[in-house]
C-alpha cells in the first residue's frame, strides 16, 4: 500500500507553488505567476491548476499558507497582500468542492514555524519552536508542545506589530529596515557584507541589535526551546548573529538562554513543506 501523500501550496502575491509531499520529500512541484491585479476567480483558477498539477489519487489532504490574515477554522482568507481582489474568500470551502479532500488554510508565518517543526530544525527534537520570517515584515509562528498555537485570532506571534522605539519592532527587524533607515537594498547591503565592506557590516550589527530585542520578546512570551529564523534577511545570519547575542545578555534568565537554540533556516522549499505541514498539524 502507497504512502498517502500532503500537498502544500505557497500564495505569494507574485507566484504560486505547490508541492506534492511523501514522507520527507517533495515528489512533485509546480510553480507559477498569478495575476495579482486579476479578479479573485481568476486566482482562484489559477491556483487550483497549480494543485492539479501535482494532485493524484493518493493525496489525503492539502495545505496553504497565505501572506494575509486567516480565519482558520473557517479557512477564510482576508486581504492577502499584493491581490487587491482577495479581501474575503473562503478558500477552504472552494477547494474542498473542488478537490473532495480535507483543505487547512494558514498565514504563512505560522506555515513556516510548521514546517520547521516537521521538516526542518525542529523534526524530531523539539516541541516547543518559534519560527520568525525576517522577509519585508516580521512574523512569527509558535509551536507549543508540539502544537502549532495561533491564538482565539490567528494572531498568536504578531510580535511585529508591538510599539518600539518611534515604530514597530517590525520596522526595526524586517528585510525593509535597510531600505528605511539608510535608504539602501537589503541585497546590496550583503554583497557589499560579503566583501568585507565595513559601513555595510555595521549597519549589520545595527539590525542584530535591533533582532535582540525581538528575540527577548518570544522568549518572554513563549519560553521556546528553539527559535528558528527564515526568509531573506536570514541569510546574512554571519553578519548579524554576534550583535544580536550581544544584545541578549540583557534577557533576564541567562540559564535559560544557556539551553536556547537560535538558527536560521536551512530547509529548501520550507514554505511549500510548512503549508504541508498543516495536514499533519490537524491530526493532532
Amino acid at each position: 500500500m502507497s504512502q498517502p501523500a500532503i500537498i502544500g501550496v505557497d500564495l505569494g502575491g507574485t507566484n504560486v507553488r505547490a508541492g506534492r509531499v511523501v514522507g520527507q520529500d517533495i515528489q512533485e512541484h509546480r510553480a507559477r505567476a498569478i495575476s495579482g491585479r486579476g479578479s479573485q476567480e481568476t486566482v482562484l483558477r489559477e491556483i487550483e491548476e497549480t494543485i492539479a498539477a501535482v494532485f493524484d489519487k493518493t493525496v489525503a489532504g492539502i495545505g496553504i499558507g497565505v501572506p494575509s490574515l486567516v480565519d482558520v477554522g473557517k479557512g477564510i482568507v482576508y486581504t492577502v497582500e499584493n491581490i487587491p481582489s482577495w479581501q474575503e474568500v473562503p478558500l477552504k470551502d472552494i477547494l474542498e468542492r473542488k478537490f473532495q479532500v480535507p483543505v487547512y488554510v494558514n498565514n504563512d508565518a505560522n506555515c513556516f514555524a510548521l514546517g520547521e517543526l516537521y521538516f526542518g530544525a525542529g523534526r524530531g527534537s523539539y516541541r516547543d519552536l518559534v519560527g520568525m520570517v525576517l522577509g519585508t515584515g516580521l512574523g512569527a509562528g509558535i509551536v507549543i508542545n508540539g502544537k502549532l498555537y495561533c491564538g482565539h485570532n490567528c494572531g498568536a506571534g504578531e510580535i511585529g506589530t508591538i510599539p518600539f522605539r518611534e515604530h514597530t519592532v517590525e520596522y526595526y527587524c524586517c528585510g525593509q529596515f535597510f531600505q528605511n533607515q539608510y535608504g539602501v537594498d537589503g541585497g546590496t547591503l550583503y554583497e557589499l557584507a560579503r566583501k568585507g565592506d565595513a559601513p555595510a557590516l555595521e549597519k549589520f550589527a545595527v539590525f542584530g541589535d535591533n533582532l535582540g530585542y525581538a528575540v527577548m520578546i518570544a522568549l518572554y512570551a513563549y519560553d521556546p526551546e528553539i527559535i528558528v529564523l527564515g526568509s531573506s534577511a536570514s541569510k546574512a545570519w554571519p553578519f548579524f548573529e554576534t550583535a544580536m547575542r550581544r544584545r541578549l545578555k540583557d534577557f533576564a534568565w541567562q540559564h535559560a538562554l544557556a539551553r536556547l537554540v537560535i538558527q536560521p533556516s536551512q530547509t529548501t522549499e520550507i514554505a511549500v513543506l510548512g503549508a504541508a505541514a498543516l495536514c499533519y498539524d490537524a491530526e493532532k
